[in-house]
């Protein structure tokens, strides 16, 4: 077989440019697998790229397949590959400079996966890759986040905030997150020893002396945060880039993440969901047909969880 389903955007535009149709099945070169793709996560940058939002940092050639989180089962294996075999079930974040999960079949480094976590089906485990090593490499790789420490998540019942309070917990730091008043239980479940709701208190009236403020917010949120630092630590944004101008200011560090594919984290991670020290919420799958409906959904916001294409049993 040589061509597979799969969904391309041949301009940028709204989510009507997505188009599910035929394609020629990609093939591993050296150090790269051939997933058969059996979910694939749906994340906010999925529909930023599409909108064209991402263009001129990302010069994409179109068509291009998107979605980069993939779970699914190694059908190929090119030269050099001796990690992963044929059936092997796998999870992991793509490339982002190539093309994605919404297809029948993917190709992967193998630097980008890692065995599938045991306890998750394919579509919970396409769910996590993104946020959790979004929120891994902030906290402990830019933040070098240690036990003991204090660390502020803006967004704290969010995709990457709710993985970033769980593992900055099991790291054994003091966790403070924000969060409107209906996720607050939610967020307590998951460790957080302090809730604040934005909605009724200015975070910066009320926390001091933070080690580490992860901010998935950006805009107003990221300017009030500065305050709260103490001397040498640092503000990380996965939105805008913080001004190294302020930072000086305040004697402390600003940066900016962008997630990198890592197999060695994603097999820490899965250890950690199968010992049971990490949840999450899957809360809406669909078939890879119905792309529109995934992208619609989840630009207005009107998805508390993740949502999830399911491609394959």
């Amino acid at each position: 077989m040589t061509t597979m389903k799969a969904v391309h955007i041949h301009s940028y535009g709204s989510p009507e440019v997505l188009t599910y149709e035929n394609a020629l099945r990609p093939e591993p070169s050296e150090g790269e697998v051939l997933i058969r793709v059996q979910a694939a996560g749906v994340n906010p940058i999925d529909w930023k790229i599409r909108s064209g939002q991402m263009k001129d940092i990302i010069p994409y050639k179109l068509p291009l397949i998107l979605g980069w989180d993939i779970a699914g089962v190694v059908d190929a294996v090119g030269s050099g590959v001796s990690s992963l075999k044929v059936g092997s079930p796998v999870y992991g974040s793509l490339n982002m400079t190539r093309n994605g999960a919404y297809a029948e079949y993917a190709v992967a480094g193998v630097s980008d996966v890692a065995l599938k976590p045991t306890t998750l089906k394919p579509t919970q485990a396409s769910a996590v890759p993104v946020v959790a090593l979004t929120a891994w490499q902030a906290l402990f790789e830019i933040g070098r986040l240690s036990a003991g420490q204090r660390v502020l998540i803006h967004g704290g019942a969010g995709g990457v905030g709710s993985l970033a309070v769980q593992l900055a917990k099991w790291k054994g730091a003091w966790v403070i997150a924000t969060a409107s008043a209906h996720n607050h239980y939610r967020l307590q479940e998951l460790g957080a020893d302090q809730i604040l709701d934005y909605n009724a208190v200015r975070f910066e009236d009320v926390v001091q002396n933070v080690d580490v403020v992860l901010d998935t917010i950006g805009g107003d949120t990221q300017e009030r945060s500065w305050g709260v630092l103490k001397k040498g630590g640092v503000l990380i944004s996965t939105i805008s880039l913080p001004s190294k101008q302020i930072a000086a200011t305040y004697g402390v560090r600003g940066e900016m993440l962008f997630v990198q594919p890592n197999s060695r984290q994603l097999t820490e991670i899965a250890q950690l969901i199968d010992a049971g020290q990490i949840r999450f919420n899957v809360e809406t799958v669909l078939p890879l047909a119905e792309v529109h409906k995934a992208h619609d959904l989840g630009q207005r916001g009107q998805i508390r969880g993740k949502i999830v294409l399911q491609v394959a049993d």
